[in-house]
C-alpha cells in the first residue's frame, strides 16, 4: 500500500439492516436525491419573476409528477443498465432485470427514463415538456450528487491506477477481478463534485441570474452539454471494463453515451437561444 494514498472508508453498503430487510446507501440516495429534487422544484414553481409571468404548473403538480419521475428513474435506470452495459445478464438469465436490489443502474437509462415521463406527464396535464424539461434539468444535480457518493461508498466505477496525493486505496474485496489493488483515481468524488456541485452552481446561475427559464429548452441544453462534458472528461481517469462492446482503447461506452446528450444539448441551446423569452 502507498502510505500517501488515503485509506478507502470500508463503509458497509447496508446503512440499516432489520433482520432481512435492508436499507442500502443506494437506496438512500435515490431517495435523498429525488426529495431534494422535489423540493427545490416546489420552489422554483413558486417563484413566477423566473418564467417571465406564471409559472408552466402548479407546485402541487410536482407532487404528481415526483411518482412518475421516480418511475422513470428506476425503471430507465434499471432497463439501461441491463442493455447498454451489461445485455448477457439479460440473455443469460431475464429475470435479473427485476432484481433492483442487487445494484445495477445506469445513468443515461435514467435520464431515458425521466425524458419518457417528463413527455407523458406534460401531454396528460397540458404543460409545454420543454419548460418541465429544464425545470427536472435544474434539479437533476441533487440526485447525480448522492448517486456518485453512494458509488463511492460501494467502491464501483472506481478510476485508474494513480499517484496523485488524493488518491485512494481500493482494496482488492471491492474491486473486479483482474485489477490491482492501490491508490487509484476517487473517480466517483469527481462526477459527484462536477456533475452534482458544479453543474447546480452553474444551472442555478442561469436560472436565477441570467433569465434562462424564460427561454424553453436553455436550461435543460445546458444540463445536457455539462453532464456529458463532465462525464467525459472524468472517463478518461476511470479503470475501463474492455468486456463492454463501446470500449476500445481510445474511447469507453461512457463517452459513447454521452456524445448524443451533448449534440441535442447544444441544440437546444441554440434553439432556445435564437427566440425571443416565452412567458408561461
Amino acid at each position: 500500500m502507498d502510505l500517501m494514498a488515503i485509506p478507502f472508508p470500508g463503509i458497509d453498503p447496508v446503512a440499516i439492516g432489520l433482520g432481512p430487510v435492508q436499507v442500502r446507501w443506494y437506496g438512500l440516495a435515490y431517495l435523498s436525491g429525488l426529495t431534494l429534487g422535489w423540493l427545490y422544484m416546489r420552489r422554483l414553481l413558486r417563484e413566477p419573476a423566473l418564467w417571465g409571468g406564471a409559472a408552466p404548473m402548479r407546485p402541487e403538480q410536482a407532487d404528481d409528477f415526483l411518482l412518475w419521475a421516480t418511475l422513470g428513474t428506476v425503471i430507465g435506470g434499471r432497463l439501461g443498465f441491463i442493455l447498454l452495459y451489461e445485455p448477457n445478464l439479460f440473455l443469460h438469465d431475464p429475470l435479473r432485470v427485476f432484481s433492483v436490489w442487487q445494484g445495477g443502474m445506469a445513468f443515461h437509462g435514467g435520464l431515458a427514463g425521466v425524458i419518457t415521463a417528463i413527455v407523458l406527464f406534460a401531454r396528460a396535464n397540458r404543460i409545454p415538456w420543454l419548460k418541465l424539461a429544464d425545470l427536472c434539468a435544474a434539479v437533476v444535480p441533487f440526485g447525480l450528487f448522492f448517486g456518485r457518493i453512494a458509488n463511492f461508498i460501494n467502491g464501483e466505477i472506481y478510476g485508474r491506477l494513480t499517484d496523485v496525493p488524493w488518491a485512494v486505496d481500493f482494496p482488492a474485496s471491492v474491486l473486479e477481478s483482474g485489477h490491482l489493488p492501490g491508490p487509484r483515481h476517487p473517480t466517483q468524488l469527481y462526477e459527484a463534485f462536477f456533475e452534482g456541485i458544479v453543474l447546480f452552481l452553474i444551472l442555478r446561475y442561469l436560472t436565477h441570474s441570467r433569465g434562462s427559464l424564460k427561454f424553453p429548452g436553455l436550461t435543460a441544453g445546458v444540463f445536457l452539454c455539462g453532464y456529458a462534458l463532465a462525464r467525459i472528461g472524468v472517463e478518461f481517469f476511470k479503470e475501463w471494463d474492455f468486456n463492454q462492446y463501446f470500449t476500445t482503447p481510445y474511447f469507453s461506452e461512457g463517452m459513447v453515451y454521452s456524445l448524443p446528450m451533448l449534440a441535442y444539448g447544444v441544440y437546444l441551446i441554440a434553439r432556445a437561444t435564437r427566440r425571443h423569452p416565452v412567458a408561461a
